[in-house]
This record gives structure tokens, sequence and C-alpha cells, in this order.
């Protein structure tokens, strides 16, 4: 696991983060609380020290059992938590703060997000009290998620925002014509989510034959609609091809691509299985030449073409 500085923050991350969007429940098949407290740990020791999740994950649950997990290795570890768009008026900022602070069991929180714009409340206004925080040693870094290019410059007049966090993946590319080179140039982190596109990048849906089971929140996303499942199947191939003659697999091509981005931070990874953490880790180790990089790039566009690059 190698370490990167997060953009202008004072501070590095690891270059894969572990997601804990499913270990709150809500829309994902859920294992149990020991289970994903017990991956926690597993995951910082082998190597991951960045942890990222958000109030809205569960309804603050996926907070708990992140502060519960890191609790006795705090200072060990770099967490990054969100405000959800329905609570960014000011007041509600440190309210919001204070409570994730308290479910989390710590006294700082080491990058706070807008975790969706508002449609209502000015950026300014939200970003005041992000700095106010800041200026209290409550939070050490800002960021912003799922951010447009002109809501990401009108941001960056009212604080120093050290990263963002897009969706972003082989099949989710828009950000790279201009999101990513404002942040080059403005030295901004970027921490991709969805990097493996909720599965796709397993290889399990096009691979394994494995299909949603009814009521899954992913069957009217757009990557699993059928036609755009046919459309992905040529990179799909490629990278199993390209995983065999690594002795890899698709899911650790999938983030080593991301993971060779220069722009990219960290790369952000969920799961609730031991085995699949243990693959996951595996991909940053594993090395991409500039032609296999090229072929990825273009049958991952081929795929684009068809089924959207948003």
């Amino acid at each position: 696991m190698k370490a990167k500085r997060l953009g202008n923050a004072s501070f590095d991350i690891s270059n894969i983060t572990f997601g804990c969007w499913e270990l709150g429940g809500g829309p994902w098949e859920f294992t149990n609380d020991q289970n994903n407290i017990e991956l926690i740990r597993k995951a910082f020791e082998l190597g991951i020290t960045t942890f990222d999740t958000a109030e809205g994950y569960g309804n603050g649950h996926s907070e708990e059992i992140v502060g519960a997990a890191l609790a006795d290795i705090r200072k060990q570890c770099i967490i990054t938590t969100k405000v959800s768009r329905s609570n960014l008026a000011p007041q509600d900022v440190r309210r919001s703060a204070e409570n994730s602070l308290s479910r989390l069991k710590t006294d700082y929180i080491d990058v706070y997000y807008i975790h969706w714009p508002s449609f209502e409340i000015p950026v300014q206004d939200t970003l005041a009290e992000f700095v106010k925080l800041k200026e209290e040693g409550l939070i050490r870094a800002i960021g912003v998620s799922n951010f447009s290019l002109e809501q990401l410059k009108e941001a960056v007049n009212y604080a120093q925002i050290d990263v963002i966090q897009p969706e972003y993946s082989l099949l989710h590319r828009a950000i790279e014509q201009e999101i990513l080179p404002f942040c080059q140039e403005h030295n901004i982190g970027v921490m991709s989510y969805s990097s493996i596109a909720k599965g796709i990048l397993t290889g399990a849906f096009h691979l394994d034959g494995k299909t949603l089971k009814e009521g899954d929140f992913r069957k009217e996303r757009r990557l699993f609609l059928p036609e755009h499942l046919e459309a992905e199947k040529e990179l799909l191939a490629v990278m199993k091809e390209m995983a065999d003659s690594k002795d890899a697999n698709v899911s650790q091509v999938a983030i080593a691509w991301l993971l060779h981005q220069e722009v990219l931070t960290s790369a952000i990874i969920g799961t609730q299985d031991e085995h699949h953490l243990e693959n996951n880790i595996k991909a940053a180790s594993l090395s991409l030449s500039a032609s296999e990089l090229e072929t990825l790039n273009t049958v991952s566009e081929r795929a684009l073409s068809v089924i959207g690059y948003s």
C-alpha cells in the first residue's frame, strides 16, 4: 500500500480507501456489525489507513461502526465523512459535524465533505461554517462530492478545497475532460467512488453469470440496463484476458487502472467480505504497461460511446 499527499492538506492518505457505505445497511445486502467491525480492523492490518463514511449511510450507523472499529487506533487513521444535502445551512452543518464526531468516537474529522451540492443553500454560507470548524480544529480538510466543474469553481472562492470525491472508473469517465484538469491545476486531491462500478467491473455480471435480485437498487442504474450490459461485454472480455496474463482477476485490473491515473489520490473500495478485501488490496501492486492502459482506455471509450459518460 502506498500513501499520497491529499491535495493541499497537511497529511497523506492510503491509495486505497475502505468505503463504508455498505456498513450502514440501507440498500445493500447486509452481513452484521461484528463482521464489519472486524473487516475494518483487517483492512487496517493490511495497510489501509483511510476510511470513508457519511452521516447519510444508514442514518449514521456506518459512522458508528467506523468509530467502534477504530477508536483505539484513531491517531493512526484518516477518517473522512460527509454532511448530507439536507443539512447544509450553517447551523445544521455544525450540528451534523458534532453528531458525526460523537458517532465516530473522535474529537476531529480528517476530511469533511459536502456530500451533494444544495439546491437552496448558497455554497458560500455552507463553506463559511466549514472554515470555522477547521479553524476550531474539528476538521482538518474540506472536501466536496458530486460537484460539477462550475460548482467546484465557485467553491474554491470561499474555502481551500482539498479534495473532491466523484464517481470514477473505467465506466464513469466524464470528469476527465474538465474536472480532473482543474484539480491538477489547483492541487485538489481526487478520491474516486464506485471504483468498480457497483460490481460491474468485477466481471460477476458478464463472466460469472450473476444477476441482480429483485429489489436490488442497481437494477435501475444505467450500467445494469440490458442494452448497456451488452455494450460492456467487450471491455470485460479484454479485462479478463489481461487479468489472466498477469495471474490476477478483473477487479484488480479495474482498480489498478484507477491507481495508474496520475491525478487520482485514492480509490474508494467497499466490501463486507474479507476475501474481496484481500483481493482488492492486491491491486495496489498490479502493474499495467502504457500499452495495456491505452487498450483499456480505447475499449472503455467504445462502451461509453453507447452507454454515455455520466
